[in-house]
């Protein structure tokens, strides 16, 4: 793990990620193992993508699978580095720069985008910086990507709504960023890590909610 001279995780520069690759260097599984739809498509007529970043993105991909209704499909990758085609053991250097990512596909006549997000700010404590609970490192830091000015717009909204109940609870500033899905390529990962938790239900995942709500 990269660290700053207080031994805190820092992020890298460009010039300290490792080259990668022009190609991923696995295969992804077609289907999901719990929707049974498609992970990299092509997706349903009207469907919208969303993209979070919470920590160990095993817990976090079954936290959107579980929805009750409108989460067509769910694929977690990696988002928002330097290294092109990154594989895992890259990534948990933190010299590559991608946070563990999940992709949610959604219809908005089903479920909205708030909706989500909601699951994203309960989902796990957006003030801890490069941490989530006991997983240190820049690669479980906390980031919406957004795909639209809408978007965008709803995450900063709920961000300020979020801060405050959490203001209000006690905590501290949130460290999450905001940043434009379209400027950063998501990179699938592994089929290990594609809906680890339903092979493995008991399975480690070191994200936890503050208990706060979104009001």
């Amino acid at each position: 793990m990269l660290f700053g001279r207080g031994r805190e995780p820092r992020m890298p520069t460009a010039e300290e990620a490792p080259p990668g690759r022009a190609a991923l260097a696995y295969e992804v599984p077609e289907t999901h193992a719990v929707l049974g739809t498609a992970l990299l498509g092509p997706y349903p007529e009207g469907a919208e993508v969303a993209s979070f970043a919470m920590g160990c993105f095993w817990g976090a991909e079954r936290r959107f699978w579980q929805m009750p209704g409108g989460v067509r499909t769910t694929l977690v990758g990696f988002q928002g580095g330097y290294t092109p085609y990154p594989v895992d053991d890259e990534v948990r250097t933190g010299l590559t720069g991608h946070a563990e990512t999940v992709r949610v596909v959604f219809d908005p006549a089903e479920v909205s985008y708030e909706r989500l997000l909601r699951v994203f700010w309960e989902g796990h404590d957006p003030t801890q910086g490069f941490r989530q609970g006991n997983d240190v490192g820049t690669h479980v830091r906390s980031v919406v990507f957004t795909h639209s000015p809408e978007q965008h717009a709803a995450a900063e909204r709920t961000r300020a709504r979020y801060q405050a109940a959490l203001s209000a609870a006690g905590y501290g500033a949130i460290t999450t960023s905001i940043v434009p899905a379209g400027e950063h390529p998501f990179y699938p990962a592994s089929a290990l890590h594609q809906q680890y938790l339903h092979r493995d239900p008991a399975g480690y995942c070191g994200a936890g909610g503050t208990g706060v709500s979104l009001r």
